[in-house]
């Protein structure tokens, strides 16, 4: 008989993994926070989260090398870990689900510390239209 190298987990479906969250562009720093093979230790390195929704976030490090798929994500002025799962690596860019939902308190509490600290890049990106209508002659006849 042959070992299947999957557990019964691994084909679990969950509608956390498929499901879309608004996403809300932050300038925040934070830190990656590892556990090191075997528990012989905790690796810490900065990051910054550029997009952040209610499970998942975007971030950027300096480096990726060493860095294991599973880690805890901790930003900076909140006293939360939170565990996350990566998605994807793209160079210093890294994109990952959140293991739980993140509290859309906390969530809020992390918009907002950002709006309050002066992040103009991400205010002008939320203000800035997907699309400007052109101006229709019906516009104008109506004047």
């Amino acid at each position: 008989m042959t070992m299947l190298r999957a557990t019964h987990l691994a084909t679990v479906k969950s509608a956390i993994y498929d499901l879309r969250w608004e996403e809300f562009h932050v300038k925040r720093p934070a830190r990656i926070v590892a556990v090191r093979p075997c528990l012989t230790g905790v690796s810490m390195r900065s990051a910054e989260v550029i997009d952040i929704s209610q499970g998942g976030a975007t971030f950027i490090v300096s480096t990726t090398a060493g860095l294991p798929k599973h880690y805890y994500l901790n930003i900076l002025g909140l006293a939360y870990r939170i565990g996350c799962a990566e998605v994807y690596r793209r160079k210093e860019r890294i994109g990952v689900r959140f293991i739980n939902l993140m509290d859309p308190e906390v969530l809020r509490r992390v918009v907002r510390t950002d709006f309050l600290v002066g992040n103009m890049e991400a205010l002008d990106a939320r203000r800035a239209p997907m699309f400007r209508p052109q101006a229709s002659p019906i516009g104008q006849l109506l004047k």
